[in-house]
């Protein structure tokens, strides 16, 4: 299980950096026996920096091994953190030898100054210079840092405001610990703040699975700095060969925007941003929709719901990228549960067996059921409120995914 990380994580990194895990082979597409990764050139450096904010997948061999969707600006800080050091937690999926950093100002107001950062205390540069302005509602992507980076491990990846400059990007709900500090102290949290990437440079990698989804898979329920919602436990069983990019929120509706305001842009809105712009991203993973059957206003046609999923696979397929879906998972004893909410959840699921939706799918519904109660979660697998998974439950469902559905070319024939 991966590790938990608190200030003995700090202690950790300044001892040293943890070695490159091993890559073990899956499916076909892998190559067999390792490889000893290519000297970082200068040229690739320079190339990087002439164009940081550039889709990170555009070139090179750099691919996602974390990621947090950027939900909205954080309650109270319209000043920002000035003077603040922000010290992000991430947990990897698969390693490299050099890493780079995205920064996202989305729900800034105003420019947002970061004067110093580093990732496992190596510092951090943008176009060569480690002072950077990211623009009010911009992203800036660093420059390759040369630093060895494992696979399943934790990375510290640190910056530092002088200035205002809210409010705050954030994602809330992180479930793991991260750090605020200035000269009084320093607090911990369970919110990733303006950090939306980090990426490796991996030459065997041949890519990223990047799963958009709701609390579920953003792992509500989980316990704090385990590591144990599904695509993490996704990640262990990939063993390092593909990278696992979780943009799972909170909340988050397939067709509709959160009304809450840390829901989340809907999913068919923030597409382009968290999933197809995602470096390396080789197979999309889709686990939306039941919050559009659950919350109100509720989606009582599932055919819209059907019709959305339709719609995100033909985006992606336009990018010659394969797509997975999931079953709704049942949540019956949910203060929202009615049957006819039920049944639009039933005719959804029964949809997506029947094909035709995705170019694959993975039945997370019949995985997590209690099979003497079918529209009930398993009670071993049930965190408490009916809806949302215990860590047995999320393992279930991270075992359950056939990883050949992973790979290969998206099918011409799904709709």
């Amino acid at each position: 299980m991966p590790r938990r990380q608190g200030y003995a994580l700090l202690i950790a990194l300044v001892a040293g950096t943890a070695a490159l895990a091993a890559a073990v082979a899956f499916g076909t597409t892998l190559l067999s026996g390792p490889r000893p990764p290519a000297p970082f050139t200068g040229a690739e450096a320079h190339a990087a920096a002439r164009s940081p904010a550039a889709p990170a997948h555009s070139g090179g061999n750099w691919v996602a091994t974390w990621t947090s969707a950027p939900v909205s600006a954080e309650p109270r800080t319209a000043h920002g953190f000035p003077g603040r050091t922000i010290r992000n937690t991430v947990h990897t999926s698969v390693g490299g030898d050099a890493a780079r950093i995205t920064l996202s100002n989305l729900f800034g107001a105003a420019p947002l100054v970061v004067d110093q950062a580093t990732v496992n205390t190596r510092p951090v540069t943008f176009k060569g210079a480690p002072r950077v302005t990211v623009a009010a509602g911009g992203q800036v992507v660093s420059d390759p840092v040369v630093v060895p980076v494992a696979a399943d491990t934790d990375l510290l990846v640190t910056l530092r405001t002088p200035h205002g400059g809210g409010p705050v990007t954030f994602h809330p709900n992180a479930h793991q610990t991260s750090y605020l500090a200035d000269e009084h102290g320093t607090w911990s949290t369970t919110r990733w703040r303006y950090l939306t990437a980090v990426d490796v440079r991996n030459e065997r990698a041949p890519g990223t699975v990047v799963v958009i989804g709701d609390s579920i898979t953003a792992g509500s329920g989980s316990t704090t700095d385990a590591n144990a919602r599904w695509p993490d436990v996704l990640a262990d069983r990939l063993r390092g060969t593909y990278g696992v990019a979780n943009q799972g929120i909170a909340g988050n509706r397939l067709l509709r925007d959160g009304l809450t305001g840390i829901s989340g842009q809907g999913g068919t809105g923030r597409f382009e941003r968290d999933v197809l712009s995602v470096a390396g991203v080789k197979t999309v993973f889709v686990a939306l929709g039941i919050n559009d059957v659950q919350q109100a206003p509720q989606e009582t046609d599932p055919q819209r719901i059907l019709d959305g999923f339709r719609a995100l696979t033909e985006r992606a397929h336009a990018r010659g990228l394969r797509v997975v879906g999931a079953t709704l998972t049942p949540y019956e004893g949910y203060a929202t549960w009615t049957p006819a909410r039920n049944a639009v959840r039933l005719a959804v699921n029964e949809r997506i067996r029947a094909g035709g939706i995705f170019d694959a799918y993975v039945d997370f519904d019949r995985a997590v059921r209690d099979p003497y109660a079918p529209n009930r979660l398993l009670p071993s697998y049930d965190s408490g409120d009916h809806l949302h998974l215990s860590d047995d439950g999320y393992r279930t469902l991270g075992r359950h995914i056939d990883l050949k559905s992973l790979v290969g070319a998206p099918k011409s024939d799904t709709f």
